[in-house]
């Protein structure tokens, strides 16, 4: 039997059972529209977790379009904990607007207190010294079994090599406040909220007592 088209009006009627509240929720934490999050409840059949996960996807989609942005404009932020540990990091955004809102200013503030947390050695992966990559890379390779496919084993070895340096890779680390994603990944949600590229320029930790 042919699946019977809900009407104009069935539509509506599950639009309008969607309360505005949760249709801002799901706003706030996707970073995408009001009418795509509203789009998304009904879709969902007012299955918030769901609706959050397909707007979670879309709005990192978008972010990943954004990440070759310019971004000039930004704050330097600083975290001290207990007068003995400290980070100070400096997070960029596209514009004086985006980074002078309160909501930018905690994320940077979330970055610094990962920087005093984790004690990352790099932002990204391509700050790494050529000669720990090539080490790890020895590693990695010394480690393969000798049955992986052939065309898959550059990208088991680039998995492999990227595990190595999680925790020295700010990017790569699991996200304190919620470490069932990475910082990345925490990045890319506020470039979909923003609606801007935003990208971590530089870091400092300074622990008392302890020099580089």
């Amino acid at each position: 039997m042919a699946k019977k088209e809900k009407t104009t009006k069935e539509v509506a009627g599950e639009a309008k059972a969607i309360s505005i509240e949760l249709i801002k929720k799901l706003k706030e934490l996707s970073g995408v529209g009001l009418t795509d999050a509203k789009k998304a409840l009904v879709e969902a059949k007012g299955d918030f977790d769901k609706a959050l996960a397909a707007m979670r996807k879309k709005g990192l989609t978008k972010a990943e379009k954004r990440g070759d942005r310019e971004t000039r404009e930004g704050v330097v932020d600083a975290y001290i904990h207990d007068g003995r540990l400290g980070a100070i990091i400096e997070v960029n955004c596209e514009t004086s607007f985006v980074a002078n809102t309160d909501d930018f200013r905690d994320m940077a503030h979330k970055l610094a207190m990962q920087v005093a947390s984790m004690n990352p050695l790099y932002v990204t992966e391509d700050q790494i010294p050529e000669e720990k990559r090539a080490e790890a890379i020895k590693e990695a390779e010394a480690s393969l079994t000798g049955k992986e496919p052939a065309d898959k084993k550059a990208d088991i070895l680039a998995k492999k090599v990227s595990k190595h340096f999680a925790e020295a890779v700010l990017m790569n680390q699991p996200y304190i406040f919620d470490d069932k994603k990475t910082v990345a990944e925490f990045i890319k949600e506020n470039i979909a909220k923003f609606g801007e590229n935003i990208n971590v320029k530089q870091f400092k930790r300074i622990e008392l007592g302890v020099t580089e």
